[in-house]
């Protein structure tokens, strides 16, 4: 299996990036970013490419993957609509278009967010944007296409999240979160948990397109 990450730096990306590198069925693994993940391994190649919404002078670069784990993004805080639908809704759009015309058979898996508006008609605007970018990926040509909308993502084996908030916030929880995964399985998951069910998901799909925590969670048990 061929991947390519979008996203790899991120917290999630980070944990992905882990397991497609440790299971050895994945046999090359491309990372799209405007910064290396600063990874070696023999089989990772970081793809350094500043302009997220436009692909063609990278295109020979992109054919040949059997699967795509989208796991950039940006939260809405201190942003307009428009401004947060170009960096969400456009660059998810501009890269799955891109790879659905060079790659019809492959697997593409965008990570989302819990709450995500699939209506694109409620009160909340960054579910709005979310839940449009959703409907648009699962419209395109792909062999298969899938929606992760995490709630809690608990980071294991060194990944970190690049926001401080976030950081600040995993370090004060971290204590509670293992007490909390047993009080309520399926709704916390680990970065190891994700990386591992979005490897299923191409190897065996899933029942659903859109799948919220506790459906990511029954793909692999903790």
């Amino acid at each position: 299996m061929n991947v390519v990450i979008f996203g790899a730096t991120g917290m999630i990306g980070q944990g992905v990036l882990r397991e497609c590198l440790r299971d050895p069925g994945v046999m090359h693994v491309l990372t799209i970013g405007r910064a290396s993940t600063g990874v070696q391994h023999s089989k990772l190649r970081d793809l350094v490419h500043q302009d997220m919404w436009r692909y063609d002078s990278i295109e020979r670069e992109l054919s040949g993957f059997d699967a795509c784990f989208f796991c950039l993004g940006v939260t809405s805080a201190g942003m307009t609509e428009a401004d947060y639908e170009r960096m969400t809704f456009g660059i998810a759009i501009a890269a799955a278009e891109t790879l659905a015309r060079l790659n019809p058979s492959m697997t593409f898996v965008y990570v989302s967010g819990a709450g995500a508006d699939s209506s694109e008609a409620g009160r909340i605007m960054w579910a709005r944007v979310k839940g449009k970018t959703e409907n648009a990926i699962l419209r395109l040509p792909f062999k298969a296409s899938y929606v992760f909308r995490p709630g809690v993502v608990q980071p294991v084996h060194g990944a970190r999240s690049r926001t401080a908030a976030y950081r600040v916030l995993y370090s004060v929880a971290k204590p509670l979160l293992p007490l909390l995964r047993r009080i309520m399985p399926g709704y916390i998951l680990t970065t190891e948990q994700f990386g591992r069910a979005m490897l299923t998901v191409v190897r065996h799909g899933a029942a659903k397109r859109v799948l919220e925590s506790t459906d990511i969670s029954a793909l692999v048990p903790a």
